[in-house]
């Protein structure tokens, strides 16, 4: 079973050489921490950046350069700031080869819950609408199972949804499901996971084809 920084380092492995990508609040934002060496990426934050690092080291945070999460953050080399209408017209320009999100649930044709949860006050639904609606490429970093061992990913959302039909991976603490065909197509296993686990885990339907190898992280 993996940890936070486990799924973080998995979905990093995602990240292709030349990609410009869009971290999402809570775990996708570790993925920067995890991200090989030997290729260029761009992380852009949608409130203004383009070209962050990994988190700062203790004492070297500087309050003035953060994410969208309000995360101090680092910048490489060529960095550069712009305004939100900027940030958003290359967001709804699909110029972002690869958004990775948080999610609340996620449905097993792609519908992505990741805002709002009744009768809880949020500030509203943030870049994610725009985010979901213009990425054709979502993963989806998130626990199985919540606080209560239910299931989050599901036939049906029943929180408000932030998008339709728009996830196509999700990496969690027990595995790599593809979505394809109103279905959830398991890819890999957490190490020490078996598919029985994640069957029980899994509320939508779940496509299991052939022995399925343990992830390589």
């Amino acid at each position: 079973m993996l940890d936070k920084n486990g799924i973080a380092k998995r979905i990093a492995k995602e990240v292709k050489n030349g990609y410009y990508v869009n971290l999402g609040i809570g775990i996708p934002t570790l993925v920067a921490n995890f991200v090989r060496d030997d290729i260029e990426v761009e992380f852009q934050s949608e409130n203004g950046v383009l070209g962050m690092g990994p988190f700062p080291f203790e004492g070297e945070e500087d309050a003035d350069i953060i994410n969208a999460g309000k995360q101090t953050i680092t910048m490489l080399p060529g960095a550069s700031f712009f305004d939100s209408a900027t940030s958003f017209s290359m967001i709804r320009g699909k110029h972002v080869h690869l958004t990775i999100l948080g999610a609340m649930e996620v449905a097993e044709n792609g519908d992505i819950a990741n805002w709002k949860i009744p009768g809880k006050m949020v500030k509203g639904m943030g870049g994610a609408m725009d985010l979901v609606a213009s990425a054709d490429n979502i993963i989806v970093a998130m626990m199985h199972t919540n606080k209560r061992g239910e299931s989050k990913l599901l036939k049906k959302c029943s929180l408000p949804l932030t998008g339709v039909g728009c996830v196509t991976k999700i990496v969690t603490n027990l595995a790599v499901l593809e979505i394809k065909d109103n279905k959830f197509h398991l890819l890999e296993r957490a190490p020490g996971v078996s598919v029985e686990e994640i069957q029980a885990a899994t509320e939508g339907t779940l496509v299991v084809e052939g022995d399925i190898p343990e992830m390589d992280i």
